[in-house]
């Protein structure tokens, strides 16, 4: 059966019918049980930002299953300098059979999947990153369970956006404790809703972790917000995640990488076994394995 949407901008562009079945198949493929390949498929991959995860994690991914991904930096392609953002598309439509765009501005993607004649999927954007949250949510299941409470704390980032309406979508009950001036966006709560979520919302990151079974941070200062930094470090006083925060708490904890170690989370924590960073990036393979199956099969 396939999908109802042929591309993936923000994670509740699938049903949460839809969202279990790609962590279910991400499972299974991770486990060596679903061997679904996509012999002779390309993926056109489209980067304004650089990237470690989401480069080799879908460029692995698409080999792993008989394909072909392509990268395309900014200096191999004229996107929206040379030629309309729109005649990119229209033409890698016509090459490829998928496009993945790691993007600063989400109406960019928007344009891609509006034009391209085949399916676009988000590999991040300034407001959403859908496939961080598949591995996220697939890294609670394997350690949590169903039945959870997530913090999360930092910043209201895309990130952050992604997972908490994933979250609700999965039935997980989330906190989230952020400075009031980098709040989430109040729509986000709103997506939440429509799932029948109704997430905490707190200034107070020590309240948030008080009852987590698990506590989930990401960078303060995101790529292109460096002119930000001594602002946003004066504003996230308090917010770290360090072991002081964690004081009796047997909570887990997720970062999606890049760290900034010593900034939103200490280098004891990271490397501590409570840590699950590094099950998060491996997930991230198999998370967008499942999902470029059920996306180009």
């Amino acid at each position: 059966m396939a999908l109802e949407t042929t591309d993936f901008l923000d994670i509740d562009d699938l049903t949460p019918a839809e969202l279990d079945r790609v962590l279910e198949r991400a499972s299974a493929m991770k486990a060596g049980e679903d061997a679904a390949q996509l012999p002779n498929q390309t993926l056109a991959m489209i980067f304004e930002k650089p990237s470690t995860r989401t480069r080799v994690s879908f460029e692995t991914g698409l080999t792993d299953l008989g394909g072909h991904a392509m990268f395309l930096g900014p200096d191999d392609i004229q996107l929206g300098h040379g030629e309309p953002l729109r005649d990119t598309a229209r033409v890698l439509g016509r090459y490829t059979d998928g496009v993945m765009a790691r993007l600063f501005d989400h109406e960019d993607v928007e344009i891609l999947a509006e034009y391209a004649d085949c399916p676009v999927i988000n590999g991040l954007t300034d407001q959403a990153h859908p496939c961080q949250t598949l591995a996220d949510l697939l890294t609670i299941r394997e350690h949590a369970g169903e039945d959870v409470r997530v913090a999360w704390v930092g910043d209201g980032n895309n990130v952050g956006q992604s997972f908490v309406v994933g979250a609700a979508m999965a039935g997980i009950d989330v906190t989230v404790a952020t400075p009031a001036e980098y709040a989430m966006d109040e729509a986000i709560f709103d997506r939440a809703a429509d799932f029948g979520a109704d997430p905490t919302v707190t200034t107070d990151p020590a309240a948030a972790v008080a009852d987590a079974d698990v506590v989930y941070t990401d960078v303060w200062i995101s790529m292109g917000q460096e002119d930000e930094r001594e602002r946003k470090l004066a504003a996230f006083d308090g917010f770290q995640v360090n072991e002081e925060l964690l004081a009796g708490s047997d909570a887990a904890v997720m970062h999606c990488l890049p760290a900034h170690r010593g900034e939103e989370i200490t280098n004891a924590v990271l490397e501590s076994e409570r840590a699950l960073a590094w099950d998060q990036a491996e997930n991230r393979l198999h998370a967008q394995k499942a999902l470029l199956v059920e996306l180009l099969e």
